[in-house]
């Protein structure tokens, strides 16, 4: 058996990770912890339990099929009954009700807590837009989320989807059930339908943006002509390395909060849900250092289309658009010659929601009511859009016949769906 611990330090400096993204994955915290040669032994080593934690359908694809099997030191199955969050919860999941709207939409930065409050990641999030249902397992959904304090004592866990979190301000300490994530502003995190996980804000008050997706999984864009390299390489991505405590208390030591069709509820537990001792599969969360996405660009004439520079997608049943796609605007070389440099004007089949993590981004300028870090934007399927008037003006008067190479301290990133979003 594994004794009882305690509660152990969530130490993040230094931490390391497996790098690859899709792979088969495994780790044990414990040597011989993992079982040799089945999932699902009669008696697992040290006395844990063995639970598979299924991504995708038994009966999905090979190469979509996703699962994992965590060994662990109670089964998640032993908690109290689920009770719903009367609290106030700013998630919207269905948007029937909501409004569609053709206009072009910005947003100013959420507000950070005031002086005073205590708010952590979860009462922190609010629903900006979306489209589709959990119900059907079809559609997303985008937040923001600004908060002040750590999640104590609790974690979320979302059965209606997938999220990917883009910090802007502050870094997140994510632990999850498969080991510690630490996500700096300039990172991403995706962290899998079901998983559960907690955040951790070292640097005090945070925010950042929040896409979730009720449909599939995230993946590599192909490459086509491309090639084999480029764009978001495999190797970059990182997954953690088992961690787990052995904590346990009273009967409502813990708290298990439950994202389900939209509601939030809660469930009372004596011990820590991050006791897994060991796991190997391919359902994990993962974490991507933007800076190290290889941009393509034109080297001669013309702006190429923003698909470009898609870091991940989650391809949606009509070939050749997605649930949502995750394109970076990464520091780049401009060197298009006697051409419009910046993105063009535009009136788009699909829907793009757009945000800043730091700079000025090359099509909109900051300054008041402008596109300032923290905001965002969307331009809604065949709203036209495109420069303001100063970007606009500066960009004929510039010669194109040297480079330009766009300012390293900016960071932007849209995204894309098919799906039009209501407001």
């Amino acid at each position: 058996m594994v004794t009882n611990g305690g509660e152990r330090p969530r130490v993040f400096e230094g931490l390391q990770y497996q790098s690859g993204f899709g792979n088969e994955f495994q780790s044990e915290a414990i040597p011989g912890a993992l079982p040799k040669g089945q999932n699902n032994p009669q008696v697992c080593p040290f006395g844990l339990y063995a639970e598979q934690l299924s991504g995708s359908a038994f009966t999905a694809p090979r190469a979509h099929n996703e699962r994992t099997w965590l060994y662990r030191i109670l089964p998640s199955v032993t908690h109290e009954p689920f009770q719903r969050v009367e609290a106030s919860w700013r998630v919207v999941t269905h948007f029937q009700s909501s409004q569609p709207t053709p206009n072009q939409l910005r947003w100013a930065p959420l507000d950070l807590p005031a002086a005073g409050e205590e708010v952590d990641f979860v009462a922190g999030i609010v629903s900006f837009c979306g489209a589709g249902s959990p119900s059907t397992k079809d559609g997303f959904a985008i937040h923001m989320y600004s908060a002040n304090v750590g999640m104590h004592r609790s974690c979320l866990a979302n059965a209606d989807g997938s999220y990917l979190v883009v910090p802007q301000q502050g870094t997140l300490h994510l632990t999850t059930e498969m080991g510690l994530l630490e996500v700096p502003v300039g990172c991403i995190a995706v962290i899998p339908r079901g998983v559960r996980f907690s955040v951790d804000l070292p640097d005090g008050a945070s925010r950042g943006y929040l896409l979730e997706v009720y449909a599939g999984s995230f993946r590599l864009p192909d490459l086509g002509p491309i090639g084999a390299n480029g764009l978001a390489n495999a190797r970059d991505f990182e997954s953690p390395l088992a961690w787990y405590e052995d904590a346990e208390g009273d009967a409502d030591f813990f708290t298990v909060l439950h994202k389900f069709e939209g509601e939030l509820f809660e469930a009372k537990q004596s011990f820590s849900p991050f006791n897994v001792v060991a796991w190997h599969g391919n359902y994990v969360p993962y974490r991507y250092n933007l800076d190290r996405f290889c941009p393509m660009n034109a080297v001669r004439f013309d702006h190429p289309d923003p698909s470009i520079f898609t870091v991940l997608t989650c391809p949606s049943p009509v070939a050749g658009t997605a649930v949502a796609d995750f394109v970076v605007f990464p520091p780049r070389w401009t060197v298009a010659e006697h051409t419009f440099r910046p993105p063009y004007y535009h009136r788009n089949y699909m829907n793009e929601f757009m945000g800043l993590i730091r700079g000025v981004y090359d099509a909109k300028e900051g300054g008041k009511n402008g596109f300032a870090p923290g905001g965002a934007s969307l331009h809604a399927c065949m709203s036209p859009h495109g420069p303001d008037t100063l970007c606009y003006e500066k960009s004929i008067a510039a010669n194109t016949g040297r480079p330009e190479r766009l300012p390293s301290d900016t960071l932007a990133f849209m995204f894309e769906t098919n799906y039009t979003p209501r407001v």
